[in-house]
C-alpha cells in the first residue's frame, strides 16, 4: 500500500480529501528538463566514466580487456547484495549497519562447516542462511517490538558480530577442507558473464519486484514517507519494519556465501569492507531513476558507477588511498547536486 494526500481522510468523513488540483498549469519545459537531469544524471555519469577509460591512450587497452571487465562485473557482485540488503529497510526509514558483519558471519559459518568441520557444502550453506534470518530476527525484534534505534542497535550488533568472528578464528582466514568448487565457481561464466554477476542480477530483480510491485513493498515505502500516517491507514507497521530487517539478513546471508565461494576462503576482516562502499551506493542511487526515494536501479548505477571510476583511476596509477576519497567524495557531491536540484524543482513549480 503506497501513501498519497488522497488515502488520509478526516474524521467521520466518508470519502478522503483530495487536494485541489489546477488542472490548466503544465510543468514547464524548464522543470521538466530539470526533472530529467535529476533522474538520469547518474547513469549518464556512468556513461561517460566508462567511455572516458575507453577511449583513454593510456587506460583503453586494458579498461576494455575481456579480463578487466568480467573482473569489473564480479567483483561488484557483493557489493551490490550487502547494498540491496541495507535498501530494503531503508526503504522504511530505518538503517541496517549490520549487513556487513552479517555477511562475515555468514561466511565464516559456511566455510567452518564445510571445511574443517567437515559437514556436507549443503548443510553450511544452509546454516549460514540460518544464523543470518536469526540475527535479522533478533534485529527486527529489538527495532519493531522493542522501538529501539535502529541506528544504534545495528551499529552495536555489527560491532558485536565482528568481535565475536575475531575471537572464534582468532583473526585467522579459514581455507582448509573446502570444497573444490568453492573458489573456482566464482570464475566461471554464464552466457558470456561471471556467474556472480547473474547472482546480482537476480537479486535486484526480486528486491525491485518486491518493493514495487507487491503490497507488503509499497507498504514499506509508505512506512518510510510517514510512519503515522502508515500506522493511521492500517498498515501493521511494526510487522513490516520486522520482515523488512528479516529479508536485509537473508541477502546479507547471501552476500557472505558469495564472499566465501569466490574467494575459496572466509576472512573474519572481509565483511566491514563492504560497509561504506554499499552505503555510498545506496545513498547515490537516491539521486536517480526516482529522486529522492531509495530504488534498486539507481543503487545499482551507483555501485558501478563507483567500481569504474576507483579502478579507471587504478590504472591511471592512482594510489590505494583514491577509493575511499573518491566513495566519501562522490556521495558528498551527489547529495549537495540532488539537495540543489531539488530546490530548483520546488522553485520551479512554485512559478508555475
Amino acid at each position: 500500500m503506497s501513501l498519497s494526500t488522497d488515502q488520509i481522510t478526516e474524521p467521520g468523513a466518508q470519502t478522503p480529501l483530495k487536494p485541489i488540483k489546477n488542472r490548466g498549469s503544465r510543468p514547464s519545459l524548464t522543470s521538466t528538463a530539470v526533472n530529467q537531469l535529476e533522474r538520469l544524471g547518474l547513469p549518464l555519469m556512468l556513461v561517460v566514466l566508462v567511455a572516458f577509460f575507453t577511449i583513454d591512450g593510456s587506460t583503453g587497452e586494458l579498461f576494455t580487456s575481456s579480463a578487466n571487465v568480467r573482473q569489473l562485473l564480479s567483483n561488484q557482485a557483493v557489493t551490490g547484495i550487502v547494498a540491496l540488503a541495507m535498501l530494503v529497510p531503508l526503504t522504511a526509514g530505518y538503517f541496517d549497519l549490520s549487513v556487513p558483519a552479517v555477511a562475515g558471519l555468514a561466511s565464516i559459518t559456511f566455510a567452518q562447516l564445510a571445511g574443517p568441520a567437515g559437514y556436507p557444502a549443503w548443510v553450511g550453506l544452509l546454516a549460514a542462511l540460518a544464523v543470518s534470518l536469526l540475527s535479522g530476527a533478533i534485529t527486527g525484534w529489538l527495532v519493531a517490538g522493542l522501538r529501539l534505534n535502529g541506528f544504534i542497535v545495528t551499529l552495536g550488533l555489527y560491532t558485536l558480530i565482528q568481535g565475536g568472528l575475531q575471537y572464534f578464528t582468532d583473526g585467522q582466514t579459514i581455507s582448509s577442507g573446502l570444497p573444490d568448487w568453492v573458489g573456482s565457481w566464482g570464475f566461471e561464466t554464464f552466457l558470456g558473464l561471471p556467474r556472480p554477476f547473474w547472482v546480482l542480477v537476480v537479486a535486484a530483480v526480486v528486491v525491485w519486484y518486491v518493493l514495487t510491485h507487491l503490497p507488503r513493498g509499497r507498504e514499506l515505502e509508505g512506512i518510510g514517507s510517514n510512519e503515522r500516517a502508515a500506522h493511521l491507514v492500517g498498515i501493521n507497521v511494526r510487522k513490516d519494519v520486522w520482515l523488512a530487517f528479516l529479508g536485509s539478513a537473508t541477502l546479507a546471508g547471501l552476500a557472505g556465501l558469495m564472499i566465501t565461494i569466490r574467494s575459496g576462503s572466509a576472512d573474519p576482516a572481509s565483511g566491514p569492507a563492504y560497509l561504506f562502499p554499499a552505503l555510498a551506493a545506496v545513498f547515490l542511487g537516491a539521486t536517480c531513476i526516482r529522486p529522492g526515494r531509495y530504488n534498486v536501479w539507481g543503487t545499482m548505477c551507483g555501485v558501478y558507477l563507483l567500481a569504474v571510476a576507483v579502478n579507471g583511476f587504478t590504472f591511471l596509477g592512482a594510489d590505494s588511498w583514491v577509493s575511499p576519497v573518491f566513495n566519501g567524495g562522490a556521495l558528498i557531491l551527489a547529495v549537495l547536486v540532488s539537495t540543489l536540484m531539488g530546490r530548483q524543482r520546488e522553485r520551479l513549480s512554485g512559478s508555475d
